[in-house]
């Protein structure tokens, strides 16, 4: 393992983020902000508890997965898309790193981007609403899993975009949608019989449930089943990626 490549990789990306901190800290931050003001005290303040916990301190762990979850696909795509962008991806390919050190220099700087802008976001949190996260541990697992599984995602369509609105596409049409519609607001046990049958094919109601039990041992799906499938969205990313790798899709074209 060439340590001394990973470090680079990592350390450019990572140094991108403070140089453009307004972009990659700042914004994400008080957007979320918004969405406490709005939905936690002018909508919170006219919707009962649930489950026994207010509505601001129960939409924290689905606004921080939104976060997470858009921010690890962004980071990643445009951390790989770019050097393909202006032909640096030929040097670095060229150059005695191997694919795996590729790929933990960039996933490794975008998951460690957005695990440091979702403690951020849950220090915000705190400010508006208390907090109280009964299983530490297991919030930090989902935590790195979901910043793994999600920057690797990003990572591969990085790779497969092969123009500016092609890198914004999966982001904007699907990760988001299905955030809002994962029970980052609600409960899935709030809807229809039928539509929690269909809420259970969404991939990311199992992260958001998951999440959520970590704090208040509050779950839509079982936690175990949760981090199943969590595992299993990792493994699938890395047999993408492996595949990417191995048949050097759009990486020597």
């Amino acid at each position: 393992m060439n340590f001394y490549a990973v470090r680079s990789i990592y350390g450019f990306e990572m140094a991108r983020t403070w140089r453009t901190v307004m972009q990659s800290i700042v914004s994400p931050v008080l957007s979320t902000s918004l969405y406490f003001v709005v939905f936690g005290a002018a909508i919170g303040s006219r919707i009962p508890q649930v489950g026994g916990v207010s509505y601001g301190a129960f939409i924290v762990p689905g606004l921080v997965m939104l976060s997470l979850l858009t921010q690890s696909v962004s980071n990643a795509s445009f951390g790989i898309y770019f050097p393909r962008f202006t032909g640096t991806i030929y040097e670095l390919l060229s150059a005695p790193v191997a694919y795996p050190e590729i790929l933990l220099g960039y996933v490794g700087a975008a998951a460690t981007k957005s695990i440091l802008l979702g403690l951020i976001i849950l220090a915000t949190a705190s400010i508006f609403v208390p907090l109280h996260i009964e299983h530490p541990f297991a919030m930090m697992l989902f935590l790195v899993l979901t910043a793994l599984t999600f920057s690797l995602v990003g990572f591969i369509i990085g790779i497969w975009a092969d123009n500016f609105e092609k890198l914004q596409v999966v982001p904007l049409l699907i990760i988001t949608p299905l955030t809002f519609l994962g029970g980052s607001f609600y409960s899935i046990d709030m809807l229809p019989p039928m539509w929690q049958t269909v809420a259970l094919f969404n991939p990311v109601v199992y992260l958001v449930s998951g999440f959520r039990w970590s704090f208040y041992g509050l779950a839509d799906v079982a936690v175990g089943s949760s981090l199943a499938m969590t595992a299993l969205f990792l493994a699938v990313a890395i047999a993408i990626v492996a595949w990417i790798f191995r048949t050097g899709y759009r990486l020597r074209v």
